[in-house]
């Protein structure tokens, strides 16, 4: 029996999907170009507007979604002046695991006068799966970003709630070399009680963060001027230089209005795909 086990996990450790993406952009004449491009394993990565001003991407996943032991690293640098717009070619799903935990590296450099938007679809959790997601963002003191993270906790609309499981979303985030942003989320366990309780999430499935460099009060007050409109919880707020919104919803469709609306107020283009 125990030699059954053991040739199981090894098969299934044998199965996990990996896979990488490193890129460098720069900007020649303002216009931001393309430079060395590394891919392996499952994950890829596409740029299907015209190489004129801006840069976007999309990364495609081609195992189909994140299961329990895969491990994904992403390391992305934007030269001084360079301007990249990053999303997804469809919302992340991560499935439920036995195992070991997903990993999700994300390591991104954004030179002086560069500017990088992150603006993923949704990433949903199925009930018992198991992720670690880590976020280490390097800016120059002249760098501006808009990263925005959706994590849907089930699919509501198919009455699919997460109940048991484990989310780790750890983010730093320099400034000059400096340190000036670090959380780390932690929901493990009994996840679906614990999103129940008012102060925690009140009964919501959806969360999200949008963080945005150089924030101020003005921005600030620019968003709080479209929070009738909002449909779920939003708070945001603004200190050592940047600003940070919080979302919180009773499902995805919700919270992604409401990340749109807050979007607009910044001035940001959405990625096509965001409206389709």
């Amino acid at each position: 029996m125990r030699s059954e086990l053991s040739a199981t996990s090894t098969l299934f450790e044998a199965n996990r999907a990996r896979g990488a993406v490193r890129f460098d952009v720069h900007a020649r004449d303002g216009v931001t170009r393309r430079g060395v491009l590394h891919e392996s394993g499952s994950l890829r990565v596409r740029f299907p507007s015209p190489e004129d001003q801006g840069l976007s991407g999309v990364f495609v996943n081609t195992a189909g979604g994140v299961a329990g032991g895969d491990r994904f690293d992403i390391e992305i640098s934007a030269a001084d002046g360079a301007r990249l717009t990053l999303t997804t070619a469809a919302a992340e799903k991560v499935y439920r695991t036995p195992g070991a935990a997903a990993q999700l590296n994300i390591g991104l450099k954004v030179g002086a006068g560069a500017h990088l938007a992150w603006l993923p679809q949704e990433t949903i959790l199925f009930d018992r799966a198991r992720v670690q997601r880590r976020f280490d963002i390097d800016l120059d003191e002249a760098a501006s970003l808009l990263l925005c993270e959706i994590v849907v906790f089930g699919r509501t609309a198919m009455g699919e709630r997460m109940e048991q499981g484990e989310f780790v979303d750890r983010w730093r985030l320099r400034r000059g070399g400096r340190l000036v942003f670090a959380e780390t989320v932690r929901l493990d366990g009994d996840i679906g009680g614990k999103l129940a309780r008012p102060a925690v999430g009140k009964g919501g499935a959806a969360i999200g963060t949008a963080l945005i460099v150089p924030g101020d009060e003005a921005l600030v007050e620019r968003i709080r001027e479209a929070s009738e409109s909002f449909s779920g919880e939003v708070g945001i707020s603004t200190w050592n230089g940047f600003a940070m919104a919080r979302f919180c919803a009773q499902d995805a469709a919700r919270l992604r209005d409401d990340m749109m609306a807050v979007l607009a107020r910044t001035g940001a283009a959405l990625p096509r795909l965001w409206l389709n």
